[in-house]
């Protein structure tokens, strides 16, 4: 991406790095650092963003929304946005807790968001695991969208897959998706920020596409076919490891887990079995009605087993 065009000269040194916003975020973040922007000193409007970088007002709202989601700024009514108290602080050189690192950076960060939720990771929630000043990360990540990648990659590496697929397809395929289910369940939040349709270019990740690929490479398989079966793999697993991280939300947000919220509906729920045209509904309550342990890891595998029927069918119609 060619560096965002500016209406006036300005000395400020240009990035080609990232998003435009990504840019803004990164210049205003970088004055917060340096002491020019001091706390309680203000933020420059949306509008002059737009002015003084040229570009959409929609980019510089976003630019803001990012430091202000990393809690380097506040808005405060009729004064616009302000850097947040306690940040000047937090840009001075000395650090608590040691040596920092990328690596120790990310490894608080994965150990924040497997306790508490990707709601709860924040520039700030890590500097305060670690002890150390908010500013200071970002002479190692340039902010919460980085550390996310590097958090991935991180929890990919892992547990990386064995040296070479098995010879048997259905096989590979199988051990495949149990080693992404196995890394969804201990991290619940990895399942929220893997898309499928804009891969990440993250060498662990695609370690792991790698070994799927290779298992499929054979005779009669075409590159669409097995980059369709691949995406078809990742997507079954990744679907159902959406409801780890939902679940614990969910329990977090009405204090019930699983158990007693299905209990607690299930009045209401068969009140409406009962009521209307539901009667295939109504029967399945009242065969479980001596009660139905719901599991996520009996759920993923009896999906599975017909998902790689299928795909087998796919990829070796002969067999």
């Amino acid at each position: 991406m060619p560096p965002v065009k500016r209406s006036a000269p300005t000395n400020r040194r240009k990035s080609a790095d990232g998003p435009p916003y990504l840019q803004i975020a990164n210049d205003l973040r970088a004055r917060i650092a340096s002491g020019r922007l001091r706390a309680g000193d203000r933020i420059p409007s949306t509008r002059q963003i737009v002015r003084s970088f040229g570009v959409a007002l929609a980019t510089a709202t976003k630019a803001l929304s990012t430091l202000r989601h990393e809690g380097l700024i506040r808005s405060v009514p009729r004064s616009g946005h302000v850097v947040a108290e306690g940040d000047r602080a937090a840009c001075e050189p000395s650090e608590r807790g040691g040596a920092l690192t990328r690596e120790r950076i990310v490894k608080a960060a994965i150990r924040l968001a497997d306790d508490e939720g990707l709601d709860a990771l924040s520039m700030r929630g890590v500097a305060a695991k670690l002890g150390v000043p908010t500013m200071s990360l970002y002479r190692y990540v340039e902010g919460k969208d980085a550390l996310v990648l590097l958090m991935i990659d991180a929890v990919f590496g892992e547990h990386p897959l064995p040296r070479s697929p098995p010879r048997d397809l259905r096989e590979a395929l199988i051990r495949a998706a149990r080693a992404q289910w196995a890394l969804y369940r201990r991290h619940g939040w990895l399942a929220h920020v893997l898309p499928l349709a804009r891969p990440v270019a993250l060498r662990n990740v695609i370690a792991h596409a790698e070994w799927i690929l290779r298992a499929m490479e054979a005779p009669g398989i075409d590159a669409a076919t097995r980059l369709e079966a691949h995406m078809t793999l990742y997507s079954y697993v990744r679907g159902v490891a959406v409801n780890l991280e939902s679940e614990r939300e969910a329990e977090a947000t009405t204090g019930m887990t699983e158990a007693q919220w299905n209990e607690s509906q299930g009045a209401a729920l068969l009140a409406i079995a009962t009521s209307g045209p539901y009667p295939s509904f109504a029967r399945l309550l009242d065969e479980l009605s001596g009660g139905y342990d719901f599991n996520l890891d009996r759920v993923f595998e009896f999906g599975l087993q017909p998902m790689i029927d299928g795909l087998m069918k796919t990829l070796r119609p002969c067999e």
